[in-house]
């Protein structure tokens, strides 16, 4: 890694645009929104002396025009838009601030990657860091559009070379006509924004959580009630998936299909060395054909299987395991795919695992076939769980009527957790929706859920017999809602345990 700039002053230098609205820390905007007005600062760490005059100028000029001309909106714009509107018609009068989102310090003087926060994605297609989407009202009705963001680095400016933000230690941001361009709405200086909603009059409302900076300046315009109500309308405008998302979401199960091929073909290695292996395989699929993983992985080998989240991912991969695999590769666009398959590590199911991953798959059978319009949405979470208590009925593990068991939810002590969720931007979307259009809704084309039941039997629980304890099986597939029924994203991976030891047997062959 390159070093970080200095915090000594510069001489010669210009003031620094800073890094966005609510970013803090030298070379920032100064107070939130405002821009710089100091010089510079560089680590006086003998490294460097300081800036002279002479450089200074020099560095100012023989750069080449860069600006792209004639530019082709994102293929989104035309949806962001009617987002947009939808906003605009649901509050009338009102200002609306959505927020990017500024970086966040990992360690020291390194970030964590940036993600944009979804509701602005969604409404924009932008990703970039201290961005800010504002829906300002007009008198004749509607809302003009504007998107705040920070310009491309000004070459009369110190910033490009000098801040650890500048071009030349992060890369190239479009200029303002540029995202003009290719958002398809107005853009602003971001530096402008804190200020100008300062001034603004009228009722506001922002989504919290993302912007302190913005927050700031909104702090007596703006109540926790109002921008709550905000937050669930936007979440619940995600809730149907349009054609352009269907695609990505799509797109996404493809990827982690092949993401979970390629850690099939190198199980011998991760046998060899830990769960980790397969974590990294993964990973490579998702920064090689998307942006980033969706979520943090769950490589979980055998009785990790039984820890729901485990994303530690520290453990051995051992022969005559099974190796549940929670992974989904994200989008350039940070739609996420959220699938679940559960492996033998050396290819083929003892008996006792085939007998619980087979009762798993006719449950997701059951869930996946109760998918569909006008259904209610806890319909699909239902029929899973019934065909997981008649198996343990069967089994032995509980007793009986199964309808006792289920009334009782005896069987949870197995199953754990709900059966799926709405999936999108966030893996698990829409989350701040009202009950009843969640999960109390009746099921419409277009929305997107994962069907993922499991039974997880703990390495501690003395209530089964000794060769359950340590086995966890969970099967996960993304599932489309359409006119007539359903259509399985992830299809393009086996479910069947006859199907999944063919697939796995094809694979460590070719």
């Amino acid at each position: 890694m390159a070093e970080a700039e200095d915090t000594q002053d510069t001489a010669g230098a210009a003031a620094a645009p800073g890094a966005g609205t609510g970013a803090a820390g030298d070379g920032a905007a100064g107070e939130a929104g405002k821009p710089a007005g100091k010089p510079i600062k560089q680590r006086k760490n003998g490294l460097y002396p300081a800036v002279s005059d002479e450089l200074a100028a020099v560095m100012k000029s023989g750069w080449a025009d860069t600006e792209r001309r004639g530019l082709d909106p994102i293929p989104q714009a035309d949806r962001t838009a009617a987002r947009r509107a939808a906003v605009s018609a649901r509050f009338p009068g009102e200002r609306i601030v959505v927020p990017a989102g500024n970086l966040r310090t990992r360690s020291n003087d390194t970030d964590y990657p940036f993600r944009a926060s979804t509701e602005y994605v969604h409404l924009t297609g932008d990703q970039t860091q201290d961005a800010v989407l504002v829906l300002e009202p007009l008198a004749e009705g509607g809302h003009a559009a504007t998107a705040y963001l920070l310009p491309r680095s000004d070459r009369e400016n110190g910033e490009f070379w000098l801040h650890g933000q500048g071009e030349l230690w992060v890369g190239r941001r479009n200029s303002l006509t540029e995202a003009e361009q290719l958002l398809g709405l107005p853009c602003k200086d971001v530096r402008t924004a804190a200020d100008d909603l300062r001034e603004a009059t009228g009722p506001v409302r922002v989504v919290r959580g993302h912007d302190a900076g913005i927050e700031a300046a909104l702090h007596d315009k703006t109540t926790a009630e109002r921008d709550e109500e905000l937050k669930v309308f936007l979440s619940e405008l995600r809730l149907i998936k349009d054609e352009f998302e269907i695609g990505e979401l799509q797109k996404a199960c493809d990827s982690t299909a092949r993401g979970f091929e390629d850690v099939v073909r190198v199980l011998d290695r991760a046998q060899a060395t830990s769960e980790r292996y397969i974590e990294g395989t993964f990973f490579l699929r998702a920064r090689v054909e998307g942006n980033d993983v969706g979520y943090g992985s769950i490589c979980a080998s055998g009785p990790h299987a039984t820890t729901l989240h485990w994303v530690r991912n520290d453990g051995p991969v051992n022969a005559g395991d099974l190796l549940l695999l929670d992974a989904g590769v994200e989008t350039t666009t940070l739609y996420t795919a959220d699938v679940t398959r559960t492996l033998p590590v050396d290819g083929t199911f003892t008996p006792l695992q085939r007998r619980i991953y087979d009762a798993v798959y006719d449950a997701q059978q059951a869930g996946i076939a109760a998918v569909k319009p006008g259904a209610a949405y806890r319909d699909f979470h239902e029929a899973a769980q019934r065909v997981l208590a008649e198996r343990l009925v069967e089994w032995g593990l509980l007793e009986g009527p199964v309808e006792r068991v289920l009334e009782l939810a005896l069987q949870r002590r197995w199953t754990l957790h709900g059966t799926g969720h709405m999936l999108g931007l966030d893996v698990h979307d829409c989350a701040h929706a009202r009950t009843e259009t969640y999960v109390d809704c009746t099921l419409e084309p277009g929305m997107v859920l994962t069907v993922e039941p499991g039974l997880y039997f703990q390495a501690d629980d003395l209530t089964v017999p000794a060769e359950y304890r340590g086995i966890g099986v969970r099967i996960e597939d993304d599932i489309l809602v359409t006119e007539s029924g359903n259509r399985n994203l992830s299809a393009a991976l086996p479910r069947r345990s006859d199907e999944v030891e063919a697939w796995m047997a094809g694979l460590k062959e070719s």
